[in-house]
């Protein structure tokens, strides 16, 4: 008897159709050290990517049911899913929104 929860794939196939598959993560990962202007640059530019995708409610989904800490996620930085998240607007509001 197998006490394993069985396939998983349905948690990440979404990953296969992003816009961003292919473009690396230095986008939507800020380096250390980076300077606010050249963050708000790159944040904006992997935003303009996420704004794109046909999936970006299923990576932000993913993002705030897993609490990411970083990066640009279905169109949302670290700090702005935080944000949500703190308004009250993480989980819940995916079922109307996401």
């Amino acid at each position: 008897m197998s006490r394993l929860p069985g396939r998983a794939e349905h948690h990440w196939l979404w990953q296969e159709d992003a816009a961003c598959r292919e473009l690396g993560s230095r986008l939507f990962f800020h380096p250390t050290g980076e300077q606010h202007g050249k963050r708000v640059t790159r944040d904006t530019a992997a935003k303009e990517v996420c704004a794109l995708c046909p999936v970006q409610r299923a990576c932000l989904r993913h993002a705030l049911e897993v609490g990411e800490p970083f990066g640009v996620w279905g169109g949302l930085t670290a700090h702005e899913r935080r944000e949500l998240r703190m308004a009250g607007g993480g989980r819940h509001a995916l079922s109307s929104t996401v």
